[in-house]
């Protein structure tokens, strides 16, 4: 008992000094874009002038009222706007747990109805992230209502759930966005793969249906072998560069996403930004080990 509490205190302690220490900023600056929205549209015209694209994400999830699913909201709708008026695609992530989805689900719909009812006259475009696989019915059942009622409207499909490919041919078949990533969430083997091949070869197969008949799909991975064998598969089936894209989060694997503009593909970052960022700096570097040796290189500097 005495060294789970030691644990726990020290993880307080870390985050205490990563969220209010000049030096916590500076490293988790390498993965969120700031606090701000002012700092994340800076970050966004950066990038866009670099030639890659942008979807912003107002960090935050599991809200615990509906005051502040209501200024979750809020904040996206400025998010949108200020994008529009910056030159930039008004393209935005958002959770629906950050909506109020835990809260009252017809509250979350009228929330995210909101923001895409105002995306679509901009030009603009709302994706809704998945979370684990507890959300993923009342997730799609909420993008299926949004996309009938207004379009504009994407969601996101993780491969390593056994559901997935009735899930991208029904997406298919609605003419929705996908993006397909292979999935972060601790689930269980009765419902998700366990072996990461598996995850890999379904993510791969699941990859190749979007490319024959998704609307506009994004693949969301760093794997240099998926994405090599999704551009050799995109080539063979005369499928066009710009009738994809590859989605990859700031300030990881920078090197592949400028050789993927080099050579022609589209390729969007996930911008992420706000107060709440440490959760989410945390589960980057837990992905790959290479975050984790960027950290310890810059703490002992």
């Amino acid at each position: 008992m005495r060294s789970v509490f030691l644990f726990l205190s020290r993880q307080k302690q870390l985050r205490r000094w990563m969220e209010t220490s000049a030096a916590g900023r500076k490293l988790s600056s390498r993965f969120v874009a700031g606090q701000t929205l002012d700092q994340a549209l800076a970050a966004a015209c950066k990038i866009r002038g670099d030639g890659l694209f942008t979807t912003l994400d107002y960090l935050g999830e599991s809200v615990t009222s509906l005051e502040e699913a209501l200024a979750c909201r809020d904040e996206y709708l400025r998010g949108l706007h200020a994008l529009a008026g910056a030159g930039l695609e008004p393209n935005v992530s958002l959770k629906l747990t950050q909506a109020g989805l835990d809260l009252e689900e017809n509250a979350c719909l009228d929330n995210v109805a909101h923001v895409v009812e105002s995306a679509a006259p901009i030009g603009g475009f709302v994706r809704v992230d998945m979370e684990s696989s507890a959300y993923t019915e009342r997730t799609l059942r909420l993008v299926y209502e949004l996309h009938g009622r207004f379009g504009r409207v994407g969601a996101v499909i993780q491969s390593y759930l056994y559901r997935s490919q009735a899930d991208v041919e029904e997406l298919c078949r609605r003419r929705i966005r996908v993006r397909l990533c292979k999935g972060a969430y601790l689930e269980p083997a009765s419902v998700a793969f366990p072996s990461k091949a598996d995850v890999d070869r379904n993510y791969l197969s699941l990859m190749k249906i979007l490319l024959d008949r998704g609307d506009y799909p994004a693949f969301a991975t760093h794997d240099e072998r998926l994405i090599r064998e999704g551009c050799a598969y995109a080539s063979r089936r005369g499928v066009p560069r710009e009738a994809f894209e590859f989605q990859m989060l700031y300030g990881v694997r920078r090197d592949l996403q400028r050789r993927l503009v080099d050579e022609g593909y589209r390729v969007r970052l996930y911008v992420p930004y706000g107060e709440a960022w440490y959760p989410y700096f945390m589960r980057r570097l837990a992905e790959r080990p290479a975050n984790v040796m960027f950290l310890a290189r810059n703490v002992f500097r």
